[in-house]
């Protein structure tokens, strides 16, 4: 497998690009030193970062300009993957610093918020008992005896508490699944209903029953029913609130994605700005093809050909004309771009005939490894039991005759910088393991995924960033757009309600859906 790898020059450490000329080496060294020459007199400080060597399969050349590729560029290019320098400025670790301190702060507050809703809910459920349980305690001499009835009571106490219990469990103590910024309106409503009842129910049990010592159990044990019957009809509540108000849907929501237009459609019920903002991004996770910013750098790179291919000349001598170069050079664009949807067109019958013989390649190559991998497979059962190899080995044994193929697929596609040489080897035991076909391995590669689908550290972004001109916590209407913006791209999403459809009914009489046939004898059948 080294052997097969090393042809492909992946691993080196420190490497240049092979197939340009010395042309372009001279200019690669004079655009490196051109910054020192002229922004000498900058006063913004920056700071240099060792970062560790990657274990990609391919480089991420993605950011070269298409136009200079001829057939052959994954043979003649060479994958810088090991160790390089990033500068960022100081603005940027401020910002960073920022970030922190803004993490810190909202892990505070939702800690204190399960604080806060722990101890109410401690409090609950320690209030019934103890309503029973003081009486015995401090006047039990006086107390009347409990009778057949009292003792049933103490019966349903002990099941409807179990009850609210796993009630309480099932709805409220789950994993959160996302910071919000500002605090859940319903959820705050219950936490400060549920205290105020409480409260009234021990203000009541302190003035009517521990003042006068209340000799008649009974009583006190029913009044402790009448807490826990009440408890259960605020979860009851909080079901209704919480978990179906959100279930019909009541507005249609477009998200579109900034950067390249990818959009998807999704019904949503009576939610919060902040809520339906969770909720678009657990969809765009599951539904949204990958963000790749390799596929945008195509048409920036065509513009900058077609305006660095502009020059104008001042025939009449030196002097400031700068706005008749400017006129020139919008009219020598406007008569280019006459041309340009044909370089387009080229252009891009161009790529879809390499991916499509890059593609062919490839699935010939994977069906010669698989059938591979059943002849080994076959040639193991007539061997010993401590002598087969487990699937991570026969996937390494394979994977050199794969990886050529995949390696010119991916780079055609700009696949590569989502896909590690661990990750591929890993889904190749996988689809080992459990017997899969040729094309069942490569449907990850030749059909882009959702997401979820890579590795997080890949696409995983920690904090979005939610822009609403209405608050956060007012709930969705009609022609409502909010914005969630991370590093690389925004998501845009504009609501709309869904309108009231109003059904009327048609009755047909059935006798009116019979007729009768009249032949004559001239009539030809």
């Amino acid at each position: 497998m080294s052997t097969a790898m090393d042809t492909e020059s992946t691993y080196s450490g420190y490497s240049h690009y092979s197939g340009h000329s010395k042309k372009a080496h001279r200019q690669g060294r004079d655009r490196h030193k051109s910054p020192r020459s002229k922004d000498g007199s900058r006063s913004e400080k920056s700071v240099t970062i060792q970062t560790p060597p990657a274990e990609p399969l391919l480089g991420n050349d993605a950011s070269r300009p298409e136009e200079g590729q001829d057939d052959n560029w994954g043979e003649t290019t060479t994958a810088i993957t090991g160790t390089s320098e990033h500068s960022i400025s100081q603005e940027d670790i401020a910002r960073i610093s920022k970030d922190l301190e803004d993490s810190v702060g909202l892990d505070c507050k939702r800690y204190l918020g399960l604080t806060v809703a722990a101890v109410l809910g401690l409090l609950v459920f320690l209030t019934p008992i103890a309503f029973i349980l003081l009486p015995q305690i401090l006047w039990r001499d006086d107390l009347e005896p409990c009778g057949t009835v009292c003792e049933g009571l103490f019966i349903s106490v002990a099941f409807k508490l179990l009850i609210l219990l796993i009630g309480t469990w099932a709805l409220f103590f789950r994993q959160p699944k996302a910071d919000i910024p500002r605090v859940f309106v319903f959820r705050a409503l219950l936490l400060v209903l549920i205290f105020l009842f409480v409260f009234s129910y021990w203000l009541f049990y302190g003035v009517r029953i521990l003042d006068s010592k209340d000799t008649n159990y009974q009583g006190i044990v029913q009044y402790a029913v009448s807490l826990v019957d009440a408890l259960l009809f605020i979860h009851y509540l909080a079901i209704v609130l919480l978990e179906l108000r959100q279930l019909q849907p009541m507005f249609t929501v477009k998200v579109v994605r900034s950067t390249d237009g990818e959009s998807r459609y999704y019904s949503l019920g009576h939610l919060s700005i902040q809520r339906a903002a969770l909720v678009v991004l657990e969809n765009y996770y599951r539904d949204f093809t990958v963000y790749n910013p390799a596929l945008l750098t195509a048409s920036k790179s065509r513009a900058a050909k077609h305006m660095a291919g502009l020059k104008v000349y001042n025939v009449d001598g030196p002097g400031n004309n700068a706005s008749g170069q400017s006129r020139a050079m919008i009219a020598a664009a406007a008569r280019r771009r006459d041309s340009s949807h044909n370089e387009l067109y080229y252009e891009e019958a161009d790529h879809e005939r390499r991916v499509k013989k890059r593609r062919a390649r490839l699935v010939v190559a994977v069906e010669e490894a698989f059938t591979h991998i059943k002849r080994l497979q076959s040639e193991e059962q007539q061997k010993a039991p401590g002598e087969m190899m487990d699937p991570r080995e026969a996937a390494q044994a394979i994977f050199p005759s794969m990886a050529r193929a995949l390696q010119k697929y991916l780079r055609t596609t700009r696949q590569q910088q989502y896909h590690s040489m661990e990750s591929i080897l890993q889904h190749l035991s996988f689809c080992i393991t459990n017997n899969m076909t040729p094309k069942a391995f490569l449907e990850r590669y030749l059909n882009p995924g959702p997401t979820l689908q890579y590795d997080k550290d890949r696409w995983f972004s920690k904090q979005w960033t939610l822009v609403s001109e209405e608050a956060v916590t007012s709930r969705l209407q009609d022609g409502i757009v909010f914005v969630l913006k991370c590093l690389d791209f925004s998501l845009v999403v504009n609501v709309k309600k869904i309108p009231f459809i109003k059904l009327s009914e048609e009755f047909i009489d059935p006798k009116s859906h019979k007729f009768v046939l009249r032949l004559q004898s001239e009539t030809s059948v």
